[in-house]
């Protein structure tokens, strides 16, 4: 397909994107935002959360010199918490060893923490220029229908394929209006679950509609069963205060305030008043929620514990929180949901609620 590049810059011009919050600059820290908190999540929910961020941290410099407690709060709700994590020390890292000025090498951005090939070309071809093909999820897509390759996008062998062909397909000049022309038409005409073949100006020489496999191609992952997991949190109250603890660095909610976890085979009211240095006062069970991650299902059992706290120093971690302020704390979304509960029902037992 010898004018595919020409063919999307064309269509780009009247139909493409132009508008979002993050395009019409060439502002690095911006740029490079946005292409972080996409990942794996839909623009419309992105926005808000860019600019709350922006507000908050409008030059890399303010971002970097945050508490990292701060930055997670701010992120709270949007989900796969590393990206957070990773870029504060990517913030870091560059006011530190690059003298607080962005690297303009693809090869250069792509070892700061959290970047990794498509998204350090994606940066470098919008903001400085670069001839770098990118290769994200909306990009895979359209490559796999336009040309007809077969297997699983996320495959080593297939992924290397496509990135041979992707820089095959760069063109010469006009790189940052090509790249953001194959993103738009993943994102709107492309779709994964329905295309709008009949809008796309690849149709005439696209494989995947002349050969009706739009439903086909991209491959799926190979399915396999999906983990389910059981977890018991205590919602420790002390009249309008909830105990919290920070979750550890790495894991699941990483550095993120969340309720203390029951072990597995304790009485709920045995460890509270142990490890907690407090009397319980009443025990409420409360309907499971389950929250999806990536690679399991986590089923959630909420033990509403109303206690008296003791006099003894808090463990490393732990706070007591005022249920009003936990708007703005760095919580889970499914801990953020529980909690508002709490406040909805008075710090009763929680009401019956299918999620």
């Amino acid at each position: 397909m010898k004018d595919f590049a020409e063919r999307l810059i064309r269509w780009h011009k009247s139909h493409g994107r132009h508008d979002l919050p993050w395009q019409n600059t060439t502002d690095p820290y911006r740029v490079w935002l946005s292409e972080i908190m996409l990942q794996q999540t839909q623009v419309a929910t992105v926005i808000p959360y860019y600019l709350r961020f922006l507000e908050r941290f409008p030059q890399l410099a303010d971002l970097a010199a945050a508490p990292v407690e701060e930055v997670m709060a701010l992120w709270s709700g949007l989900g796969y918490y590393a990206r957070a994590r990773n870029l504060h020390a990517a913030a870091r890292a560059v006011m530190e060893q690059h003298n607080g000025l962005f690297p303009r090498d693809p090869d250069v951005i792509a070892r700061l923490p959290g970047i990794g090939r498509s998204t350090a070309n994606s940066i470098a071809t919008f903001c400085f220029g670069a001839h770098a093909p990118i290769l994200d999820g909306n990009v895979k897509r359209v490559l796999c229908r336009a040309f007809g390759i077969e297997g699983f996008p996320g495959s080593g062998a297939v992924e290397k394929r496509l990135w041979t062909l992707a820089a095959e397909l760069m063109p010469a000049r006009n790189g940052a209006i090509y790249n953001q022309a194959q993103m738009d038409l993943g994102a709107t005409l492309c779709a994964r679950g329905k295309p709008r073949c009949e809008a796309c100006p690849l149709a005439e020489p696209c494989v995947a509609r002349t050969t009706d496999r739009t439903a086909e191609l991209p491959q799926a992952k190979p399915r396999r069963e999906i983990p389910q997991r059981h977890a018991t949190l205590l919602v420790l109250l002390d009249g309008n205060r909830v105990l919290l603890e920070t979750r550890p660095p790495s894991g699941i909610w990483g550095g993120l305030l969340s309720l203390p976890e029951l072990p597995e085979g304790a009485d709920a009211r045995e460890w509270a008043e142990r490890r907690c240095d407090c009397r319980v006062i009443g025990v409420s069970p409360a309907p499971t929620l389950v929250h999806v991650f990536s690679h399991f299902r986590l089923h959630i059992a909420p033990l509403l514990l109303q206690v008296t706290p003791g006099h003894a120093a808090m463990e490393p971690g732990w706070q007591w929180l005022a249920l009003a302020e936990t708007g703005n704390a760095a919580l889970p979304a499914p801990i953020r949901r529980i909690l508002d509960e709490c406040q909805t029902s008075g710090n009763k037992p929680l009401p019956s609620r299918k999620r």
